[in-house]
């Protein structure tokens, strides 16, 4: 299932700034969609851009991807997790770099990597490690419009105190009425122009719209295993940051995610445990 604009939405789109995809994803995509592409050019290409290489080289050597032996160089990333599992890292990192480091977007950006992060584990402990680096991707990109938001609306630090206390899902219906288009919508619009999986695309777009979605058939298997993942990811985010405080968002997907995987409550604090373990580690 695809995402739906409104003709509002697509007025207001064509006047927010969306950040361009980096030359070197550019020329890294190029390369990847010829029939054999040179596995050596990806990595030069990756290499050269300071800014993005070192931060993947930092991502892969994280506790996320814990490896035996620390990996050195691009080079050396792509032989050891091959050029698919790399990609979405690169897009992740890319992100970051292309929205800039400003100073009241530093919370945004911790938080991001931290569900990024706990994401990635996530994907391990629920049994689903083919979705691990789309997870740790998702992680990154999902509330990308949130910095969008930021840098267009100067009030939209309103948005970001009324999420604090009363949760995202409030934020969105807010954003609608306030701006006729959400951060979700933004952020699945991002996800597009930097080629993003259709699947991930959909999550993002949906992820505040979740009321029936496990039980529709909207949304493939695929997409509600990542929509699981992401749910679990910032719910121990949340937990980790403010203890057994309400969390709106996790009790709006909570009783779906143990229906789907047929888990208790018990069981669902056990991996919520693990999780947070893991994420000390």
């Amino acid at each position: 299932m695809g995402i739906a604009i409104t003709a509002t939405e697509k007025a207001i789109l064509q006047k927010i700034t969306i950040p361009p995809r980096p030359e070197a994803l550019i020329k890294i995509g190029e390369e990847a969609k010829k029939p054999e592409p040179d596995v050596s050019k990806i990595a030069s290409t990756i290499a050269a851009d300071v800014g993005i290489s070192s931060a993947v080289l930092q991502v892969v050597n994280s506790a996320a991807f814990r490896r035996a032996k620390e990996i050195q160089s691009i080079q050396q990333a792509v032989m050891t997790l091959g050029f698919k599992r790399l990609l979405p890292l690169v897009k992740s990192v890319a992100l970051k770099s292309s929205m800039g480091q400003a100073e009241k977007l530093a919370d945004f950006w911790d938080t991001a990597t931290k569900v990024a992060n706990a994401a990635s584990i996530a994907a391990d402990l629920m049994r689903k490690p083919n979705l691990k680096d789309h997870s740790y991707m998702l992680g990154l990109f999902h509330n990308a419009g949130i910095p969008i938001m930021v840098l267009e609306y100067d009030d939209y630090g309103e948005m970001m105190d009324m999420a604090a206390s009363e949760g995202w899902p409030a934020v969105v219906e807010e954003e609608r009425g306030k701006y006729g288009t959400s951060h979700c919508t933004i952020s699945a619009i991002l996800g597009q122009k930097w080629k993003l999986p259709a699947i991930m695309i959909e999550v993002i777009y949906y992820q505040m719209d979740v009321e029936g979605l496990y039980t529709s058939g909207e949304l493939s298997d695929t997409a509600l295993d990542l929509m699981s993942i992401l749910k679990l990811a910032r719910h121990a985010v949340s937990y980790e940051t403010n203890g057994d405080a309400n969390d709106p968002e996790w009790a709006q997907v909570e009783d779906s995610i143990l229906e789907r995987y047929d888990m208790n409550e018990i069981d669902l604090e056990n991996l919520r445990e693990q999780l947070l373990e893991k994420m000390a580690e």
